[in-house]
Order: structure tokens, then C-alpha cells, then sequence
């Protein structure tokens, strides 16, 4: 039990990635489709590339998606609407119009009787509903087959049989023309008040009707039988074989495979995904070794892959033309904000593997997101900056547009038929990438990572901590500005992360605001009060500020990044000073009363921040300096470090260590440059 707990203990980061490895694995075969591959890649328009293909079995043809659309598109236009006959309403209108008669007539006034006026009316009333009256206003053509519905009997007419609620008067005219011109005005007012519509459009069963018809469409149109020759090597892939051919690939993806061979389908897919995945690990264990032994970016890296094929998947069971609404450049533009471009390539290209099981025409697809993807990589620089991202997004969007172009030209050899809804899409996809920069704010508090925009946002001199810093101590405040700008400038040279130093360089002293005199950069005068102590006590005073600047550090939400810097700054130097005086008064003196410690620097940032901290400080203690004093003063102390071994463990060369010499002293150089003498 002991043994099992020891091996856990030890192998416990092993082992979390092995369940990230099978977790990420499920989870893309739980994502991506069920169905078998097709074994033959082709384009419209394109010869095919294979040796002649024969039906393996027989299968039927589908029809294509245009062809599909026409034919509902006819059903709907040729279909017969159903309507409703109320029986009720003319009963009622009988009685409405005796009614308003008796309330109306004056015998004084006609010159016909009463009865006679009520026959006429409801003889007009009774024509009128004979065949229905409509009022609403339709598009149907007046010889246009209608049906009908009276209770549970349905008649067949045509649509002009129906009168119009509006045409009332007009039918009243001409059915009353041997009376008089004031008995016909009221006959028109009283049927016209008394006739309400009848007839309504039963939209209901007009669209039970449609569905049941396009529903009952035959989605094939022909058979090819087993043995038959489908296509021709060299043959172009175009019209009725380009059909066929899709025709073939749909029944592979469906019946065939998931009929008989689903257990091998998904050991297949699990297979391909898990080597994508080893790929991944292969890679970062080898060229990223600090991000492989990081569980919290490894974790990051396989969520972004993870969200962006759910993504896919998702908008692909929506609508497949929707897929490159996606913003897939999200991807390698994040991993280069946090990482670096190489590896968001990478991370982006592995993706795209896993997408192209999912996606229809995969090869246009993987090509121009491969495109875009190294757009994204070459073009986005400095992502703090708001206009590079706009530029670039401006750039990914023309890439695609142009890609997207060129292949419909291959595939059609004409532009009549391009679908510019398409060029919307990619609008749209440039508009998403936009999301980056909060995307990059929201991975930063889930994930404690730090990139660019907030490294930026660190460095500020006007910050609350390091406004605190040139208040409490302004001698450390104006040193750390040294610092940084030496560190900077020796990270460009190597390629360095120059951001990241400069911050690290700002706030790697924050520790000495507790006790800012004891340091003789903020002393004002030529008292020291650490000369006034023992040398033991005086170490530990010194050597506090690290430990401090880390509780100073975490209280203030600095990020890890940054807190690296304040804690390796001296790695495990001594503070030779106060070791040496020890040394002059005692014989027997105990070195890790004096050394600082650590840990030693484990990046080239971290190196680089020691070398130029440590110059810094100490070219304060230079009288009369020269060119020939400043390079070997530098030479001893970066020496110095080498030899202690304060180096071992940051990824940097003996090549880039003589190149930050180099740049120290040229600094140094043009800081103690002595103007000529001007006469008074």
C-alpha cells in the first residue's frame, strides 16, 4: 500500500496527464460522427486522380440538393389550399338584415313595398353564400383549383366562384338594375352591413397538405447495379458523376459502415484521435519541456482543442454552410499570446486533423484554415497594440475570401453560379476573432496565465504598487527603471520575451518598501544603519527583501510570472558584503546564513533580469568610470554567476550570455558617457 502511495506521489503529474490524454480522447470520439470515412478524395470540376471505380454494390442515386429544393419549391407553388366554409353565418346574415330593414325603411319614401325589399335581400344574401364570402385579399389566380371544406365534406372549386367582401356593392348593381336608384342604395347598404365573410383559408391543413406531398418525394433517381463502372481514371468529376460519386460516398458513410462495422468505426476513430493527441505530447515534451511539466497549461492547451472542435461539431449539426462562421484563428492567435507562434501553429494544424473528419469538402476546408492559420502566426505581433488585431483580422479575412474564391473557380470554371452569402461568412468569422482579447482576459483568471495586453498593463509606472514603490523608496523605484531598461534591451537581442523582463524588472524590489533606508539607494546620507548591526543580522535584513517582495507580490494579485522574477533575481547568491566582514571578524562562519534562497533562474528572462540587476546595482560603486572599467566589471560578475552555477538551470546559451554582455556594457557605455567640459 505504502509503494502504491509512493509511486502515486511521485508520478502524480504522469499521471493526471494520462487521464487528460484518454478524457480529451473520449471526448472528441463522443463529438465527432459516426460514420465511415470514404476511401477516395474528390473535387468538382478535377480529373480523378484513382484507377477506375466500379460499384462495389448496388446502390441508389441521390439527387442533389438543388434538385431536392426545385421540387419542393414546385409542390408548394402547384398546391391546392384548402378553405373553410363557416354554415352558420349566413343564417345569421338573414336575420342581421331583416333586422336593420325593419329599423331603415319608410314606405313614404319607396315606391315598392316592404316585403318585396326583404325578398330581394335575401334572395342576394342567399346567392352571395351560395358560394362563400371572402375577405381577405390572396394571390391566386381566379381559375385557380380551391378546395372547399363544408363541416365533413370537401367540394372542388375554383377560386373567382368566391365573392369578395369588397365587390359586394358592385354584384348588388348588377342584380338590381330594373329597381329604382334609391332602393338599390339601400339594398347595397343593408346586404353590404348585413354580409359577413364566411370563407377563411385553412392554413393548417394547406400546410399538412405540402408536407405530406414533399414528404412523399423521392430522394433518388436511378440505380447503379453492382459491378457497374461509376468513373474513369483521368475523368473529370463533374455533373451526373460527380453525383453518383456523392451518391456512393453517402451510402459508405451510412448504411454500410454503421450497419455492420461500428466497433471497428470507433476504434479507428479513437486511434487516429489518440495519435493526434500523442503528437501534442511528443511535441511539448521535446521543443516545450517547461510547458510539458506545467499541468495547469497542458490542461489549457487540450481545452482550447477541445472547445474548438465542440464548436464545429455544433454548427455543423446546425448547418454545415454555417462552418466557417467558426473563428478558428482564435486558436494559434491565444497559444502565441500565451506561449509562442510555433506552437500555436502546431496546436492549430493538429485541430484542423481532428475537424477534417467533420467537416464536408475537408480539403478546401483544412487548406485555407492551414492558410489563415499561418496568417494569423506571421501577421499578429504585439496583441497589447488594439490595431494590430484589426489589421490582421482584416488580413485573415482577405486570405479567406481569396482561398475561397479561387477554389469555387477550380470547381466551377466560372463565376455565374458563386454564392456571395458565402463571403458574408467569413465576415462574420473575422467579427468573432474580435472576441480575442476579452477570450485572453477571461483565460487569464481561469487559468492564471499572463499575456502581453496585461503585461502592458503591469508595466505602468503609474500602477498603485509601483506608484507606492517611488513614494516609500524612490532610490529602488529609479534602479528597478534601470533595470528595465537594460533587461529589455538585452531580451530583444536574444529574442527573449522583452515584455516579461521589463515587468519582472519593475517590480523585483517591491520587498524593500517595508524598509526602504536599509538599502543604500534610498539612504540620504552617508549613513548606513546596517553597518551598525552584525553582519549575521545585517545578511538577514538584506536577504528579507525577497521573501518580502514574494508577500507583497501574492497580496496584490501579481501574477506567478512575475513573482518568479522577484524570487530568482539573486538565486542562491551570496550577500557577499556582509559574508566578508563576517569572514574578517570570526573564523568559523556558516554560508547559508548568507546566501540567499533561491531558487536560481529557470528561463532566459529570469537569467537575464540577474545579470542586469546585478550590473546595475554594483556600476553604482564605480569611481571615475571608463570604458575599459565598465567591461570587465561586467565581465567579472556575469563570470561570477556562471561560475556558482546560477545559470544551470535557465534554457540559455553561452552564445546569448556574450551577446547580453555585449549590450550591458554598450549600455552602461552610454549611461556613464562624460559630456566635454563647456567653459563657464
Amino acid at each position: 500500500m505504502n509503494s502504491f502511495f509512493t509511486f502515486f506521489t511521485r508520478n502524480q503529474s504522469n499521471i493526471y496527464k494520462v487521464f487528460l490524454f484518454f478524457g480529451a480522447t473520449l471526448l472528441i470520439l463522443y463529438l465527432l460522427p459516426k460514420g465511415g470515412q470514404f476511401k477516395y478524395n474528390f473535387q468538382k470540376g478535377k480529373p480523378w486522380q484513382y484507377e477506375n471505380l466500379y460499384a462495389p454494390f448496388s446502390f441508389t442515386i441521390k439527387k442533389d440538393d438543388e434538385t431536392l429544393a426545385k421540387e419542393r419549391e414546385e409542390i408548394r407553388d402547384n398546391a391546392i389550399p384548402y378553405f373553410e366554409y363557416n354554415t352558420e353565418l349566413p343564417e345569421n346574415a338573414q336575420q342581421q338584415f331583416r333586422k336593420l330593414l325593419n329599423a331603415t325603411f319608410v314606405d313614404s319614401i319607396y315606391n315598392i313595398s316592404k316585403d318585396q325589399v326583404q325578398r330581394k335581400g335575401e334572395e342576394l344574401l342567399t346567392f352571395f353564400y351560395r358560394q362563400g364570402v371572402l375577405d381577405e385579399v390572396h394571390s391566386y389566380e381566379p381559375d385557380r383549383l380551391v378546395y372547399l371544406k363544408k363541416g365533413n365534406e370537401i367540394e372542388e372549386h375554383t377560386f373567382s366562384q368566391f365573392f369578395l367582401k369588397e365587390t359586394l356593392k358592385t354584384s348588388i348593381n348588377n342584380r338590381t338594375g330594373e329597381l329604382s336608384e334609391n332602393v338599390q342604395a339601400l339594398l347595397r347598404t343593408l346586404v353590404d352591413r348585413a354580409a359577413v365573410p364566411n370563407v377563411t383559408l385553412n392554413n393548417k391543413l394547406t400546410e399538412e397538405e405540402i408536407a405530406t406531398d414533399i414528404a412523399a418525394i423521392n430522394p433518388n433517381r436511378g440505380i447503379v447495379e453492382k459491378g457497374g463502372r461509376i468513373i474513369a481514371k483521368g475523368e473529370v468529376v463533374e455533373g451526373n458523376k460527380f453525383q453518383i460519386l456523392n451518391s456512393l460516398k453517402a451510402e459508405y458513410q451510412s448504411q454500410v459502415w454503421s450497419r455492420s462495422n461500428y466497433s471497428w468505426l470507433i476504434i479507428g476513430y479513437a486511434l487516429l484521435i489518440a495519435l493526434v493527441f500523442l503528437m501534442l505530447f511528443l511535441f511539448l515534451k521535446k521543443y516545450r519541456r517547461s510547458i510539458y511539466d506545467n499541468n495547469t497549461k497542458v490542461t489549457f492547451i487540450f481545452f482550447n482543442i477541445v472547445l474548438m472542435v465542440f464548436l464545429t461539431t455544433m454548427v455543423v449539426k446546425l448547418d454545415a454552410k454555417y462552418v466557417y462562421v467558426v473563428p478558428l484563428c482564435i486558436l494559434p492567435l491565444i497559444l502565441k499570446a500565451f506561449f509562442d507562434p510555433r506552437l500555436g501553429l502546431f496546436v492549430h494544424v493538429l485541430t484542423l486533423l481532428l475537424l477534417g473528419f467533420m467537416v464536408p469538402n475537408s480539403f478546401e476546408y483544412l487548406f485555407l484554415q492551414i492558410i489563415a492559420g499561418i496568417v494569423t502566426i506571421l501577421t499578429i505581433s504585439e496583441l497589447y497594440k488594439r490595431a494590430n488585431l484589426f489589421i490582421s483580422v482584416g488580413q485573415i479575412t482577405l486570405i479567406y475570401i481569396v482561398g475561397y474564391f479561387a477554389f469555387f473557380i477550380i470547381q466551377e470554371g466560372n463565376i455565374n453560379l458563386l454564392d456571395w452569402e458565402n463571403f458574408g461568412y467569413f465576415i462574420l468569422c473575422g467579427l468573432a476573432t474580435l472576441f480575442a482579447h476579452p477570450l485572453i482576459y477571461l483565460y487569464e483568471k481561469l487559468f492564471g496565465l499572463v499575456s502581453d495586453v496585461s503585461l502592458l498593463e503591469l508595466s505602468d509606472t503609474n500602477s498603485k504598487l509601483l506608484k507606492e514603490l517611488s513614494n516609500k523608496a524612490p532610490g529602488t523605484f529609479h534602479h528597478s527603471l534601470n533595470v528595465a531598461n537594460l533587461a529589455e534591451a538585452a531580451a530583444n537581442e536574444i529574442g527573449a520575451n522583452a515584455m516579461l523582463v521589463r515587468v519582472g524588472a519593475l517590480y523585483h524590489d517591491i520587498g524593500k518598501m517595508l524598509h526602504p533606508t536599509f538599502f543604500t539607494e534610498n539612504q540620504v546620507n552617508s549613513i548606513n544603519t546596517l553597518e551598525e548591526m552584525q553582519p549575521k543580522e545585517s545578511a538577514a535584513i538584506i536577504i528579507d527583501h525577497v521573501i518580502k517582495g514574494i508577500e507583497i507580490a501574492r497580496k496584490n494579485n501579481l501574477p506567478d510570472r512575475v513573482i518568479d522574477f522577484i524570487r530568482t533575481h539573486h538565486g542562491t547568491s551570496l550577500v557577499y558584503y556582509f559574508y566578508k566582514k563576517e569572514l574578517d571578524e570570526q573564523e568559523a562562519v556558516n554560508e547559508d546564513d548568507f546566501r540567499y534562497p533561491g531558487p536560481i533562474p529557470f528561463s532566459k528572462e529570469t537569467a537575464i533580469l540577474m545579470m542586469a540587476d546585478s550590473v546595475e546595482a554594483a556600476s553604482k560603486s564605480l569611481k571615475e568610470p571608463s570604458s575599459l572599467k565598465i567591461d570587465q566589471f561586467v565581465e567579472n560578475i556575469i563570470d561570477k554567476q556562471m561560475e556558482t552555477g546560477q545559470f544551470l538551470n535557465a534554457n540559455i546559451t553561452f552564445k546569448e550570455i556574450q551577446v547580453i554582455k555585449k549590450i550591458l556594457k554598450k549600455k552602461l557605455n552610454n549611461i556613464y558617457h562624460l559630456r566635454v567640459a563647456y567653459p563657464e
